[in-house]
C-alpha cells in the first residue's frame, strides 16, 4: 500500500525559487542513475539559495539528507531551466512533498515523471504562515496540511491522475506496472 500521510518539519522558501537554486548547474554532471551520484545529488539540494536569505540550510554541510521532508514554497516554484535534476536532488535529500502556491509547469511534470516527490498546489499561501522547522501533517487523500502547533488545516488541489504516477515511482514504473510497456 502506498503511503498517503506524511508528517515532519517543513523547510520554507519564498516565490520564484528556480532550478538553479534547487540544484546548482555545477552539479549537473552527477548522473542520477548511478547510486553514489544519486545520493550525492541530495547533499546539494537547495544549495543555490542565498545564505543571506536562508541562513538555515536545507541540507547541513557534510550531510547527504535533509531533516525537512516537506518543502513549502510560494508562487512559481521550480521556474527556470527544465532540468530534471531539480526534483531528483530534492528526492535524494529525502524530500517527499513540495507544497507551493504554484509550480512552473516543467518542474511539476518532472516531479511526476521522475516520481521523486508529490507537487501539491496550495489553495492558500502557506509560506507566509509557516516557518522552517514547524511540523505539519500532509494527507494526500484528504488534500490537507495540518499544522501541529495550531491544529489549523490548509488545503491543496487534489493530485488526481498525477498521484498514481508518483506512487509508482515515476512515469516508466507506472507504464510498466499498468502494462503500457513491457516489464
Amino acid at each position: 500500500m502506498t503511503k498517503s500521510v506524511f508528517t515532519g518539519p517543513v523547510y520554507v522558501v519564498r516565490d520564484n525559487i528556480d532550478t538553479d537554486q534547487i540544484i546548482s548547474a555545477q552539479h549537473l554532471n552527477l548522473v542520477p542513475t548511478i547510486a553514489d551520484e544519486y545520493e550525492k545529488l541530495g547533499s546539494y539540494a537547495l544549495d543555490g539559495l542565498p545564505k543571506s536569505l536562508y541562513p538555515v540550510r536545507y541540507v547541513q554541510d557534510g550531510q547527504l539528507d535533509s531533516e525537512y521532508p516537506i518543502v513549502v514554497g510560494g508562487r512559481n516554484f521550480g521556474c527556470g531551466s527544465s532540468r530534471e535534476h531539480a526534483p531528483i536532488a530534492l528526492g535524494s535529500a529525502n524530500c517527499e512533498i513540495v507544497l507551493a502556491e504554484s509550480f512552473a509547469r516543467i518542474f511539476f511534470r518532472n516531479c511526476v515523471a521522475t516520481g521523486e516527490l508529490y507537487p501539491c498546489e496550495m489553495t492558500e499561501r502557506l509560506c507566509d504562515v509557516l516557518q522552517t522547522g514547524e511540523v505539519v501533517t500532509v494527507d494526500l487523500d484528504a488534500a490537507t496540511v495540518t499544522a501541529a502547533a495550531t491544529g489549523k488545516v490548509f488545503h491543496f488541489k487534489p493530485l488526481g491522475d498525477v498521484r498514481p504516477v508518483v506512487d509508482a515511482g515515476g512515469l516508466f514504473n507506472y507504464a510498466r506496472n499498468s502494462g503500457m510497456i513491457a516489464k
